[in-house]
């Protein structure tokens, strides 16, 4: 996975901060790593960074499972921030009603990416247009909005189907599969947590993943080890994104 992942990929919308322009450019190009913090894009050319998400070993494991199909991924994303307006802090607030500054958040970013990346109908470069039909939605987010109090992380299963509703109203899809990776605590902090609300968040989690019909829950990260008291090691992740895509294939066979 240290070089170009043949056949797969990878639309990745730049990351942008809240209160800043509406972004989402990105171009279509084949997966390697790179994907991580510290990527970005003018949309004609990517930059990539040091660090990788869950996509490589998603991809490559997806592949593995459906070997005859082609794979294309579009992602936003950016890292440390939470759903909850009150809970945005310095990174970001995925809320459509955010009102802090002048309004744009990570939802607008998110839509602008996924406009960007569906109007480019060409994606493998081979001069025919593509056809993108949807899969599912994979969503690691929550430690934000387990660590500003009770009050903000009781409210995180309603302000996650809210989102994830959005989303999949985004993609015309209303019962488009979503794989929820359960957020868990390193315990690298002198009180013992680094989320103090997290069991609230991890409940929450379980909850809209039982009652949503279309969703699984990946409760792997608690066996993870640490780079840092907030990031899982690599080997974590590489884990986390096999965990994903098989979590994703189970679900759309049990569909078919």
């Amino acid at each position: 996975m240290a070089k170009p992942l043949t056949g797969i990929y990878i639309f990745h919308g730049n990351p942008s901060a809240d209160n800043t322009a509406v972004d989402g450019r990105g171009i279509w190009e084949i997966l390697k790593p790179g994907h991580g913090d510290g990527f970005f894009s003018d949309g004609k050319t990517n930059t990539l960074s040091g660090r990788f998400g869950l996509e490589l070993s998603f991809a490559q494991r997806m592949q593995e499972l459906q070997p005859t199909e082609s794979i294309a991924i579009i992602k936003y994303s950016r890292g440390g921030t939470s759903i909850d307006t009150a809970a945005a802090g310095e990174y970001g607030c995925w809320d459509p009603d955010f009102q802090q500054g002048n309004g744009i958040n990570q939802y607008d970013h998110f839509l602008a990416a996924i406009k960007y990346a569906l109007s480019l109908e060409d994606i493998d470069g081979d001069a025919e247009k593509d056809t993108l039909i949807l899969a599912g939605i994979l969503w690691m987010q929550g430690e934000s909005d387990a660590c500003f109090g009770e009050e903000i992380a009781q409210r995180y299963q309603v302000n996650l189907k809210r989102l994830m509703d959005l989303i999949r109203a985004a993609f015309l899809t209303d019962d488009l599969p979503v794989i929820i990776g359960r957020i868990s605590d390193s315990g690298q902090d002198p009180s013992g947590k680094v989320w103090p609300q997290g069991e609230i968040v991890r409940q929450a989690q379980a909850d809209f993943v039982r009652l949503d019909g279309n969703a699984v829950l990946v409760t792997s990260t608690d066996n993870y080890g640490y780079s840092d008291p907030w990031h899982y090691d690599s080997k974590g992740y590489l884990d986390l994104g096999r965990k994903f895509a098989e979590s994703l294939y189970n679900l759309l066979t049990q569909k078919r």
